[in-house]
């Protein structure tokens, strides 16, 4: 079991409790406001500009707090906890560098889509503009890469605005809403009453129901293809689309493809999932895209990790594409039939309608057929360790069944492509950004959301450098994280393409210097074991898997070990490498 905090208090009897008009301080109106908002508990890092803020957690024994040992720690794990549980995760730093370190991770939540509240204390408004001690334009660094941010100005402000930057960040396109307090703000006392009215701000009204004239064209559309594909993205996950998903694949009959962020959103196990499309995809994927006579999108961007070359991506099909957010529409391929609106609003429309696609019975046998003929595979060696069959070995013994995050790098590709998700919110992994640093952090952030569940974070021994001290926070409040490390002694990824595109010229990729993962483990007080093959690998994994508590599970693999299949940068996905040539 995770950390135990003492049973939370409902938001309705906080809310009672509260009613009576009070005159407090903004710092008790933030923490109060977090509560009424369901918020579970808030993961930071104090400091001068928010110590206001900490000063009022004292003793307030509702306010649930996890004090990381880095602020991109913090995020990191809040943006865990909000992928795992579906809610809104927050985190809090102070002003200047505390704010600062907090960039990566809202570009990292913004860039999929993750409902976070990011707050960050700020000098005094008196000084703002000043450079003073510690002060960073916050709210200006961010603007790419949030959703909408607030420079609080009055205390009598801050009940609303935290409302509604719960309410931007949980709906339509989800993302980072950041809220910047400066240390005055914090102090300045007024009359709270808890803010209860509905959120209503002009210019901000998401579209969930679609034009039902679009979504007859896509029923229509799916009676007339003979080689019909879905692609489904991680708007699936967000929008808890998984069951209609699954009834309108099953009803239709279409094939269907999961990207990266869509992985869990529809059963691996099913004969009409194809796997993952695109770069690291997998040969029938790339190749029914390649083919298909209508594309359906259903909740993905078209990344350029999906399409590889744009002018050679889906050349013979129809393309159908439904998002929340207009602007992805168009943006990267031309769109025949637009649906803007929730992706399980829209689905659940659609399923009223959709039937068999009749005409598609030879395009299914054609679908059966490569992934008969090209599955994903490797060279398995009992000489050495391989990572393929680490992911194998893991996925076998939880039965798909864990929330497993990763990092950036090949052990990410390898986990998407070998362990197998059945169920959404069971997969946390940057995608868009690709951070290194992300795997581990996020996987707190996930255990927390699910105590009851097993939580498994996959590293590699690059990303795990840019993370490991928050093994302590593992330690200290007992949560039970199985930390894998993949060891292959480089920078994995960025070895593959030095091979394969730079003509094997190896350039600052050598982590031969890394620490002893064992020891760093046991130096925080976490349980550390080491396998270099099948036996020591099954046997540590094992003692992992008994262990009640964190344990850190080092694999030491072959270190020139490729992911593939991968499309070469510049070519269309159907132009693929195999390994095997």
């Amino acid at each position: 079991m995770s950390a135990q905090f003492p049973e939370a208090r409902s938001t309705d009897e906080l809310r009672e409790k509260w009613m009576k008009p009070e005159v407090i301080s903004g710092s008790e109106i933030l923490l109060r406001s977090l509560l009424l908002e369901g918020v579970e508990c808030v993961f930071g890092y104090p400091g001068g500009a928010v110590l206001y803020i900490y000063d009022a957690m004292y003793g307030f024994e509702d306010f649930k707090h996890v004090l990381t040992r880095h602020e991109q720690g913090a995020i990191h794990a809040a943006d865990g906890y909000a992928r795992a549980s579906g809610k809104v995760g927050v985190c809090i730093a102070t002003s200047g560098p505390g704010a600062t370190n907090l960039v990566t991770g809202i570009a990292t939540a913004y860039m999929d889509s993750v409902p976070l509240v990011v707050i960050t204390g700020n000098v005094v408004s008196s000084l703002i503009g000043t450079d003073a001690f510690q002060e960073a334009d916050i709210t200006g660094i961010t603007m790419p890469i949030t959703k909408h941010s607030y420079l609080v100005r009055d205390v009598e402000e801050l009940p609303r605005i935290i409302h509604e930057a719960f309410h931007i960040a949980n709906t339509g396109r989800k993302g980072p809403v950041l809220i910047d307090i400066p240390k005055d703000i914090s102090a300045a006392k007024t009359l709270f009453m808890p803010h209860t009215e509905p959120v209503a701000m002009r210019g901000y009204n998401p579209r969930v129901v679609p034009n039902k004239l679009q979504v007859d064209k896509l029923i229509q559309a799916i009676s007339e293809a003979e080689r019909p594909m879905i692609l489904a993205g991680g708007g699936v996950v967000y929008s808890g689309a998984h069951e209609a998903l699954y009834e309108f694949v099953t009803c239709s009959e279409i094939p269907i493809t999961t990207t990266l962020l869509g992985l869990g959103g529809f059963p691996s196990g099913h004969e009409l999932w194809t796997g993952m499309p695109g770069m690291h995809g997998t040969y029938t994927s790339n190749l029914a895209i390649q083919n298909a006579d209508l594309l359906i999108n259903i909740g993905a961007r078209f990344d350029d990790r999906v399409t590889g070359k744009l002018d050679g991506f889906a050349p013979k099909a129809k393309i159908v594409h439904i998002d929340i957010d207009p602007a992805e529409i168009g943006k990267n391929v031309p769109t025949d039939i637009p649906i803007v609106g929730d992706v399980k609003t829209v689905l659940e429309i659609a399923n009223q309608d959709v039937k068999r696609a009749d005409k598609a019975d030879a395009w299914r046998r054609q679908i059966q057929a490569w992934k008969t003929e090209k599955p994903y595979s490797y060279n398995d060696s009992d000489e050495v360790l391989k990572p393929q069959w680490v992911i194998e070995m893991l996925d076998e013994t939880t039965k798909g069944e864990a929330i497993v995050t990763t990092d950036v790098g090949q052990h990410q590709m390898w986990a998407a492509q070998y362990y197998k998700f059945n169920q959404p919110r069971s997969w946390v992994t940057s995608g868009g950004l690709g951070t290194m640093g992300f795997g581990f952090p996020s996987a707190i952030g996930a255990q927390m959301a699910n105590p009851d569940r097993l939580v498994i974070s996959i590293n590699g021994d690059g990303g795990m450098q840019m993370c490991s001290q928050e093994l302590a926070i593992c330690a200290i409040n007992n949560i039970p994280v199985k930390i894998v490390v993949i060891n292959n002694q480089v920078l994995g990824m960025v070895r593959q393409w030095q091979e394969l595109i730079y003509d094997n010229r190896y350039s600052h990729i050598d982590l031969a210097g890394s620490p002893d993962f064992v020891k760093l483990a046991e130096a925080y007080g976490v349980k550390g074991l080491r396998a270099r093959n099948k036996e020591e690998a099954r046997d540590a994994w094992q003692e992992a898997m008994n262990t009640p508590g964190p344990v850190l599970v080092e694999f030491v693999v072959n270190k020139e070990e490729n992911v593939y299949p991968m499309v070469p940068q510049g070519a269309a996905i159907d132009q693929m490498l195999m390994g095997d040539e």
